[in-house]
């Protein structure tokens, strides 16, 4: 899941001292009057804004294109047989994409996961198969492969499932020329298909063998399983056996320009429920009677919009409804109401989701609406209830490190270094679920347009790129 320039879209700072990038999406005064800079949270967005544009500014300098100035002679045939992998790529691209997986469609997850399984145990992974009948998913690919043990232990991340279920009309891989068109081209069986030729360029280099490196791909990343307990446990057991985290999910682009991500923001849902007195219309606002349930919910929403914004953080109210009975509807796609023009609303409910960008600030947001809510107009009394969803991935200083060499990586191959994103233009993703764990980059699948809709389409030059960056990447990661 992304959201960027390229118009993905699937949606912090979880370590203390970490500071992370801001960027005001509401008016410069928020509802006190007070500008956000004159905040705790607008002081942040000054020093992050500084720290990150010190940090851009160093990457430009330090990696300006040298094809090949700093690639050893291993390295120089790893980035040649890379080179080779395009024609096997487009294969395994098309036949991956013509696979329906979407998430609920478990066998076609399934016979993704098996094409998958394959290709790792052809590069000496071993590979297990994780059912997850228990929450209603096919299952996710839990591989591992034993190097040296000198060198950084790598988590890969990817996912086998897309949002196109089969009912939907978007089901076949169409190629215009260095434009491929079908349903998770991008996301992200692109990534899936540049994950594997890294792998074997790696192989065919003789730089495999020292790598330590687990592979997660799970089969629900777009409808996630619940209990995420149990859903997501080898995905953060595989985290806290490993030394850094690499997402293969599509390389964002800002005015055609590659861009590196190391952040992801949070993405979770909250439901507010709101019961008061009923009667006739003509005593609402009397002592008796109170408000009803209708004023109450437009009260602390607003609330929500006055006294709960943060920098970096978004919350939206997706739906929501009042009358003599209201409630959500059985695909909690909307509500059902029912009432007269002459009666008090006696409930209402509204849904919506929240996104931060740490998981620190996910908590003091949902405290601050909790406080909103324990404010009830006379006659009403109502709750709000968060549920778990995608964690946010912090900018840290630890993967600014990891964008330090992937620029190095860049330099070398003749490549433009990559600005850091901004995180708010990156969604939630798998990897949020270990940015506490360990420091990661999100970004190593191939270019694209469009996802999650269809005409999703990828960039095709891009499968050759982003090879060639993984594959060095990860073979100078498994250096001692």
């Amino acid at each position: 899941m992304l959201r960027s320039s390229s118009g993905r879209e699937k949606g912090n700072d979880r370590r203390a001292g970490r500071v992370p990038k801001a960027r005001l999406e509401f008016d410069p005064e928020d509802g006190d009057g007070r500008s956000a800079f004159e905040s705790g949270s607008g002081k942040l967005h000054d020093r992050f804004q500084v720290e990150r544009a010190a940090f851009t500014a160093l990457v430009l300098a330090s990696a300006t294109p040298a094809m090949a100035a700093g690639l050893s002679t291993q390295e120089q045939k790893l980035v040649t047989v890379a080179g080779r992998e395009e024609a096997r790529s487009l294969t395994l691209l098309e036949t991956l994409v013509n696979i329906n997986s979407g998430t609920l469609n478990t066998p076609g997850v399934e016979e993704v996961g098996r094409l998958m399984q394959a290709e790792l145990r052809e590069l000496g992974f071993e590979v297990r198969w994780v059912p997850m009948t228990d929450v209603g998913r096919a299952g996710h690919i839990v591989a591992t492969h034993m190097g040296s043990g000198k060198g950084r232990k790598m988590l890969l991340i990817g996912h086998l499932d897309t949002v196109f279920e089969p009912s939907s009309p978007f089901q076949k891989y169409v190629r215009r020329g260095d434009i491929a068109e079908g349903p998770g081209v991008n996301d992200m069986k692109g990534g899936l298909v540049i994950m594997v030729a890294a792998l074997r360029a790696m192989k065919a280099a003789g730089t495999l063998k020292d790598a330590d490196i687990t592979i997660v791909l799970t089969g629900d990343e777009e409808r996630a399983g619940r209990p995420l307990s149990v859903s997501r446990a080898e995905l953060i057991k595989a985290a806290k056996a490993s030394d850094l985290a690499l997402e293969f999910e599509g390389l964002a682009q800002e005015n055609g320009k590659d861009m590196a991500s190391i952040a992801r923001r949070s993405a979770t849902d909250w439901t507010l429920k709101v019961t008061a007195k009923s009667g006739h219309s003509s005593g609402i606002f009397n002592e008796s009677v109170g408000y009803g349930a209708a004023y109450e919910l437009a009260r602390i929403v607003d609330g929500f919009r006055r006294e709960a914004r943060e920098v970096n953080a978004t919350f939206n109210v997706g739906y929501m409804a009042s009358g003599v009975s209201a409630s959500a509807n059985a695909t909690d796609t909307g509500a059902v109401a029912s009432g007269k023009t002459n009666i008090i609303p006696a409930e209402a409910i509204a849904r919506g989701d929240l996104r931060t960008l740490s998981n620190a600030q996910t908590e003091s947001i949902r405290a601050k609406m909790r406080a909103v809510v324990a404010q009830p107009l006379a006659g009403a009394e109502a709750s709000i209830a968060f549920e778990d969803g995608y964690p946010a991935m912090a900018p840290s200083e630890a993967s600014r490190k990891l964008l330090v060499t992937l620029n190095e990586v860049n330099r070398d191959l003749g490549l433009e270094a990559m600005p850091e994103l901004d995180p708010l233009k990156r969604g939630a993703g798998d990897i949020g679920f270990v940015g506490d764990i360990v420091p990661g980059l999100i970004g190593f699948g191939a270019a694209g347009q469009g996802a999650h809709a269809p005409g999703e389409t990828m960039e095709l030059k891009s499968l050759d790129r982003q090879t060639k960056r993984a594959a060095l990447f990860m073979s100078r990661m498994a250096k001692p």
